[in-house]
């Protein structure tokens, strides 16, 4: 019998994906927002593409600040780290 995938939505484009295509965007009881590379961090998640020019543009529009409520000072260290975890996964595994 085939195993069922978990789909989740994208806040970037409201699409529905893989959950393993996806990067969990994580906010905590304290308010404090972070990529969640595991997907198993405690908080409210949210999900966001894996692609670098989704990501870009929605960093030009704000997208993140108007889905999380935040401000663009704490989610610029945020937009890094999904950057970063895009480029990572494109890197071939040995």
């Amino acid at each position: 019998m085939a195993r069922k995938i978990p789909m989740r939505k994208c806040i970037l484009t409201n699409e529905m994906h893989p959950k393993a295509d996806l990067i969990r965007i994580v906010v905590t009881k304290e308010g404090e927002v972070s990529a969640d590379k595991t997907g198993k961090k405690n908080g409210r998640g949210s999900y966001v593409v894996k692609d670098l020019d989704k990501v870009n543009n929605a960093r030009a529009k704000k997208m993140l600040e108007k889905s999380l409520g935040k401000n663009t000072e704490e989610l610029d260290p945020v937009y890094d780290e999904i950057i970063r975890l895009i480029y990572r996964e494109d890197i071939p595994k040995r």
